[in-house]
């Protein structure tokens, strides 16, 4: 852990204007958002298409170099995919210049806590943490830390999970997996917390307030049963799959009815969006 909380620098494109009270710039913030999400959002540019792409991809923060290193440290960004996907062929690309640092990326991750039910529809929101991070992108090409960050984004998925597979991964799979290395510049994150809130005009409204329900309905992901595949022979669910799907649902219960209490991250005051 770092002895003071770092931060990342405030650039053009990566400060929050609208409701900037709601901002975060904290790396262990961002960070442990990030590495929350099931899927990232990662945004690039193609020449060859007049439309910004945006994939939906796997991906993890950490450091090859300092493997223990904490969230609140500069990390990098790790993001796998087909060898020959659209992302890792552009990048290929890119790093074979020497004027280019990469493929500039934007990657975004949302986490949904609940529900926010107002008066009106149009200060109805959500309890959210959201980030966005900036950076350059590319191809992991020592063995050593493509099989590390191989492992990385797996146990991401499901903590122990490359452990309890057939690994290492054998040449054609190492082959036909890219893994990106992106290199972060700038990143943010927005965070809304509490229950409803109203204009004045409504809130002096009884009529209004009498037949309207107002308040938070918790939401969080959760993790059904385990079903057997077709082929399975394993004798019961092991205990680091069952493990991990039971704490995670209670975790994730806890932080979406937390967030509800937290009115004060986040909180506009009269009125909400």
């Amino acid at each position: 852990m770092p002895s003071r909380e770092l931060e990342y620098p405030k650039q053009p494109y990566s400060t929050v204007k609208r409701l900037n009270d709601r901002a975060r710039y904290s790396l262990e913030t961002i960070h442990g958002i990030i590495n929350s999400s099931p899927f990232l959002n990662v945004a690039f540019q193609d020449s060859t298409s007049p439309f910004p792409a945006v994939l939906p991809m796997i991906g993890q923060m950490g450091s090859f170099s300092r493997p223990s290193a904490d969230l609140g440290d500069v990390l990098d960004l790790y993001l796998h995919g087909y060898v020959s996907s659209r992302l890792m062929s552009l990048s290929r690309s890119s790093s074979s210049s020497s004027s280019e640092e990469g493929t500039p990326l934007t990657i975004t991750a949302t986490l949904l806590d609940g529900y926010v039910l107002s008066l009106t529809p149009n200060s109805h929101s959500y309890n959210y943490r959201s980030a966005i991070l900036f950076g350059f992108a590319v191809p992991v090409t020592d063995p050593a830390e493509k099989l590390w960050a191989m492992e990385l984004v797996t146990n991401s998925v499901v903590p122990s999970r490359y452990q309890n597979t057939r690994t290492p991964p054998n040449n054609a799979e190492m082959q036909s997996t890219s893994i990106l290395r992106v290199k972060i510049k700038a990143g943010s994150a927005k965070i809304r917390s509490g229950e409803p809130h109203d204009e004045r005009g409504d809130m002096n409204n009884q009529e209004i307030r009498e037949k309207t329900w107002v308040g938070v309905v918790p939401a969080w992901m959760q993790f059904g049963e385990p079903v057997a595949g077709g082929y399975n022979q394993a004798e019961e669910v092991p205990g680091y799959l069952e493990s991990w799907r039971v704490e995670g649902n209670e975790e994730r219960r806890r932080e979406a009815y937390e967030a509800v209490k937290e009115g004060g991250k986040g909180k506009k005051g009269e009125g909400d969006k």
